[in-house]
């Protein structure tokens, strides 16, 4: 059984991470992407129809499952659609704009005994999954600071995107800060406490392109960074612990590839060049250990693995979407945080 999908938008997420994942995926099928005036996605998937309106996607009965990949103020709206015309629903992140939108479509997707999960693809980054094994393995003793950038350098203003709005809930914290505190959730679960710092570094800029978060667990800081000004970046990972440190430079692989038009199958898929793997410095019975550390292998494929198996035979799902609903609380106590200059405590 293939499982019919259609795409609510073929723009960088179409056309880089949800269509070549599906395309290398035997157990789904593009049947319908959603393009408002091109024929952009027909050159790489000329199975697919080309629809002008959402409501042909959802008034197709032969179409299981809708990806909508759309701007975030769309998602609350187009999710709650297509779960009302009976489609399954993988949805980019930010789930939604709120957390009482999140509820909502949680609460209808079990009442009609719908498939409901965020498109979280960086819990199978493999610098993340290399940190996952070092805490599941306790190599570095009791963690006491997790510290996570996620950087980049554009100092200019992007035109014409609504990236670019000054919204609150549009910028980089709801952009890139859903990854990070997604990631965060799934190493220490809830924090006791939030504190948030966000700015608009760039000259001219309207909306966040900072970050600084502070996550407060019990004997644990997690700190969470990022910035549109960062010409020459530090680790991307720095955990530190009662027997030692980890730290990791560089960014996953998988993006770059998918860029290039490479398709996510093969035994090299993922991997990364010993020269980009991270170093830990820590010890074991009583010997000190210094050395690279290679890099698990990333694996962006296997969310869609899931993602049939919930749906054909009702696998649990890795990504929950009660875990982004909870992201999202997080990141409500950031920008209130940011707002009255206080720690918000959960």
């Amino acid at each position: 059984m293939k499982i019919q999908t259609a795409l609510a938008s073929f723009g960088m997420s179409g056309a880089v991470f949800h269509g070549p994942s599906l395309k290398a995926n035997p157990n789904f099928e593009i049947k319908a992407i959603l393009e408002r005036s091109k024929n952009l996605s027909n050159k790489l998937y000329p199975e697919a129809t080309i629809v002008r309106e959402y409501t042909e996607i959802l008034k197709d009965d032969a179409i299981d499952l809708v990806v909508v990949n759309t701007p975030d103020y769309l998602h609350y709206d187009m999710c709650k659609q297509a779960l009302l015309a009976g489609k399954h629903v993988v949805v980019e992140k930010p789930f939604t704009q709120t957390v009482e939108q999140a509820n909502e479509l949680i609460s209808l997707a079990k009442g009609r005994g719908l498939v409901l999960t965020v498109y979280q693809n960086r819990r199978w980054d493999g610098d993340f999954l290399t940190v996952k094994k070092i805490l599941k393995e306790g190599l570095l003793g009791r963690i006491v600071e997790f510290e996570s950038h996620f950087d980049r350098y554009r100092n200019f203003i992007q035109p014409d995107t609504w990236k670019e709005e000054g919204i609150d809930r549009v910028g980089v914290l709801y952009n890139l800060g859903s990854h990070m505190v997604d990631q965060t959730l799934c190493l220490f679960g809830m924090p006791k406490s939030v504190t948030a710092h966000l700015a608009a570094l760039r000259t001219g800029g309207r909306g966040h392109d900072y970050y600084d978060i502070r996550l407060q667990y019990d004997g644990l800081a997690a700190l969470l960074k990022s910035s549109y000004l960062v010409r020459e970046p530090g680790p991307r990972y720095s955990v530190h612990g009662t027997l030692g440190s980890f730290q990791k430079w560089g960014i996953d692989p998988q993006e770059e590839a998918l860029k290039a038009g490479q398709l996510p199958v093969g035994t090299e898929w993922g991997k990364e060049a010993d020269a980009a793997w991270g170093l830990i410095h820590t010890e074991k019975d009583g010997e000190i250990i210094r050395k690279k550390l290679e890099t698990v292998p990333g694996n962006y494929g296997l969310f869609y693995d899931n993602v049939y198996a919930a749906i054909t035979t009702g696998v649990e799902l890795l990504v929950k979407p009660e875990e982004s609903r909870d992201c999202l609380r997080i990141l409500e106590a950031c920008l209130l945080s940011n707002q009255e200059q206080r720690t918000i405590h959960l």
